[in-house]
C-alpha cells in the first residue's frame, strides 16, 4: 500500500514506498533509510540527496519485494503498535479536515435562505461555502514557517485551535460577513492540517511502514466526511429540518456547524500527547531527544546512526526559488505544466459539487431534506470503501492507467447525468425528473463520484508528489497544489450562479468535457511514475 493524500478535498482529497506525501510551500524532505529513499514533498525543505544517499539509492534500486517484506517483518511488534497509535492520533487533523469541508453540505441551503439564514443571492451563497478554500490556500502556504519555527506538534495544536474558534463563531454568527470570516479561519485550520498531518506522519514513521501509515490521513479525511454527513442527517431528522429550531433556540444548521467542536477539542487534547518529529528535533540540535523518540516510539535499532543520517541530510538542504521552475516549455519546465494540468483537471470535472451541494442538489430534484441527507451518508460510506480499495491498487496497476480508466468512466457517467438533467422540468418548486430518469441520473452521478474516489481523487496527489525532480519537488508540489485549491474554489463558487444561468444539464456536460480532456492529457502528456526512483524524475 502506498500513501494517498489528500485532498480530494474533497474526496480531498487528502492527500508510500517511494510515493510522496503532498504538501505546500518552498522545500521538501528526502529521508534515507537502509532500503529506500523516500521523498516527502512538504512545505519545509528541498533537499539534494545525491551526495548523501547515492549508495543507498543504488541499493534501493536492486532491492526485491521479498527483501522489503523481510525488512518490514523485522520491526518489533510493540514498536509497530506504538507508532500506529501515534499516527492515528496525528491523523485526527485529517478527520477535522474532512469534517470541516463537508459539514457545510447539510447547512448550505438554510444559510442562504430567509427562514433562519441570511437571505443570500446565488453568488453570495457560493462564496459563503467556498470562502473556506481561500483560507486553505493561505494556511497551507504558511505552514512551513510555523512548523519550522515552532515545531510539528505545536502546528497541529494551532490547527486545532483554529477549528475550535471557527466551529463556535460560525455557528453563532449574527450576519453573513461574520460567518464568512470564521469559515475562512476554519479554512486556515484545514490548510494547516492538510500539510502538517501527512508531513508529521511521514517524518515519524519507519520507512517500511510509511506507505501504510501515510494512508491514515486519507482514510481519516474520508471518515471525517462520513461523520459530518451522519451528524447532519441525525440533527435534521431529530429537529425536522435544518431550518428548524433545535436546542437552546438555535437553528439546526447552526448546531451542524457547532458539532465540529467535539472532534476539534479531541484534536487539541491529543496534540499535547504527541511526540515531536525526530527530524525537527535534529534541525534544532536536540539530538538526544530525537534519538530517544527514534528508539522508544519508532523502534529504530540504532537511533544514534539514524540521527547522524538525518543530520547529514539536513546539512545538504537548500531553499528552492520560483525561478527554479523556469524552463524551455512556454517559460516553465515541462514537468510543472504536467503537474498543474493534472491538478486543475482533477477539480474541473466538478467532483466537489457533490461534496458541497449534495443535499441541495437532490432536494432540487424532488427528494425530501431527510432523504437527501441520508443519500449523503450512503455516498460517503461507499467513498470510504473505494478509498481503501484504491490504497491497494494504485501501485499494482500504475498511476497512469488508474487516471486513464478513471477519466473514461467519469466522462461516461457525467454524460449520462447531463442527459438525465436535460429531461428535468423546472418549476418554482424546484426540478423534477420524469419516470426512470430520476434513478438513472442519481446512479450516474454517484457512479461518477465513486469512480473519482477510486482513481483521480488519490492518484492525482500521488503523481504530483512523485513527478518532480528532488531539487524542485516541494516547490513544484506547492504550485500544483495551489492550482488545485484554486480550481476547487472556482468550481464551488461558480456552481450556484451557473445552475440558474445555464441549467444543471449544461453544467454536467461541461464537467464531462473536462473529464474527457483529462483522458487526453493523461494519454498525451503524463509519464508513468510508478516504479521510477525519485532521483530519476526528469524536469523536461
Amino acid at each position: 500500500m502506498q500513501s494517498l493524500v489528500s485532498g480530494f478535498l474533497w474526496c480531498h482529497i487528502q492527500q508510500a514506498g517511494r510515493s510522496a506525501i503532498i504538501q505546500l510551500h518552498h522545500r521538501t524532505l528526502v529521508t534515507t533509510s537502509q532500503n529506500s529513499i523516500l521523498s516527502l514533498s512538504r512545505p519545509f525543505i528541498v533537499e539534494n540527496d545525491d551526495d548523501v544517499s547515492q549508495e543507498k539509492g543504488k541499493a534501493m534500486s536492486q532491492a526485491t519485494p521479498s527483501a522489503a517484506q523481510a525488512t518490514e517483518q523485522t520491526l518489533d511488534p510493540a514498536a509497530k503498535r506504538r507508532i500506529i497509535i501515534v499516527c492515528l492520533c496525528a491523523a485526527v487533523g485529517g478527520f477535522l479536515f474532512g469534517y470541516d469541508t463537508s459539514v457545510i453540505n447539510g447547512a448550505v441551503d438554510s444559510i442562504a435562505g430567509t427562514t433562519s439564514g441570511f437571505g443570500l443571492s446565488s453568488g453570495m451563497s457560493g462564496f459563503s461555502v467556498s470562502c473556506a478554500l481561500l483560507g486553505c490556500v493561505i494556511g497551507a502556504w504558511f505552514t512551513s514557517q510555523i512548523a519550522d519555527r515552532l515545531g510539528r506538534v505545536p502546528t497541529i495544536l494551532i490547527a486545532a485551535i483554529l477549528f475550535i474558534v471557527s466551529s463556535i463563531f460560525s455557528a453563532i454568527a449574527p450576519g453573513i460577513w461574520v460567518f464568512i470570516i470564521f469559515r475562512f479561519i476554519g479554512g486556515l485550520g484545514v490548510g494547516l492540517a492538510s500539510v502538517i498531518g501527512p508531513a508529521y506522519i511521514a517524518e515519524i514513521a519507519p520507512s517500511q511502514m510509511r506507505g501504510f501509515l501515510g494512508s491514515f490521513q486519507q482514510l481519516a479525511i474520508a471518515l471525517g466526511i462520513l461523520a459530518s454527513v451522519i451528524v447532519n442527517a441525525v440533527f435534521a431528522g431529530a429537529s425536522g429540518g435544518a431550518d428548524e429550531t433545535f436546542w437552546f433556540g438555535m437553528s439546526t444548521w447552526r448546531w451542524m456547524l457547532l458539532s465540529m467542536l467535539l472532534p476539534a477539542v479531541i484534536m487539541l487534547i491529543v496534540s499535547f500527547k504527541l511526540p515531536e518529529s525526530p527530524r525537527f528535533l535534529v534541525m534544532k540540535g536536540k539530538d538526544d531527544k530525537a534519538a530517544e523518540i527514534l528508539e522508544h516510539i519508532v523502534g529504530e535499532a540504532d537511533p544514534r546512526a539514524k540521527v547522524a543520517e538525518i543530520r547529514r541530510t539536513v546539512q545538504s538542504e537548500h531553499i528552492a526559488r520560483l525561478s527554479d521552475l523556469k524552463g524551455r516549455t512556454f517559460g516553465l519546465k515541462k514537468v510543472v505544466w504536467i503537474a498543474m494540468g493534472i491538478a486543475i483537471l482533477q477539480q474541473l470535472c466538478g467532483v466537489n459539487i457533490i461534496l458541497y451541494y449534495d443535499s441541495s442538489l437532490w432536494k432540487s430534484v424532488g427528494f425530501s431534506e431527510q432523504a437527501a441527507l441520508n443519500i449523503s451518508v450512503y455516498r460517503t460510506i461507499a467513498a470510504v470503501v473505494v478509498t481503501v480499495i484504491s490504497m491497494f491498487i494504485v501501485d499494482k496497476i500504475g498511476r497512469r492507467n488508474l487516471l486513464k480508466w478513471g477519466s473514461i468512466g467519469m466522462t461516461v457517467f457525467l454524460a449520462v447525468a447531463s442527459l438525465g438533467f436535460y429531461q428535468a422540468t423546472v418549476t418554482d418548486a424546484g426540478i423534477s425528473l420524469p419516470g426512470a430518469w430520476g434513478p438513472i441520473t442519481l446512479t450516474a452521478v454517484y457512479a461518477f463520484y465513486l469512480t473519482f474516489c477510486l482513481t483521480w481523487g488519490p492518484a492525482m496527489w500521488v503523481v504530483i508528489g512523485e513527478i518532480f525532480p528532488n531539487d524542485i519537488r516541494a516547490l513544484g508540489v506547492a504550485v500544483a497544489t495551489a492550482v488545485n485549491w484554486i480550481g476547487n474554489f472556482l468550481v464551488s463558487n461558480t456552481f450556484p450562479s451557473l445552475k440558474g444561468m445555464v441549467g444543471i444539464g449544461n453544467i454536467y456536460a461541461i464537467y464531462a468535457v473536462f473529464a474527457l480532456l483529462g483522458l487526453i492529457f493523461v494519454v498525451k502528456a503524463l509519464p508513468e511514475t510508478a516504479g521510477v526512483k525519485l532521483e530519476d524524475m526528469k524536469a523536461e
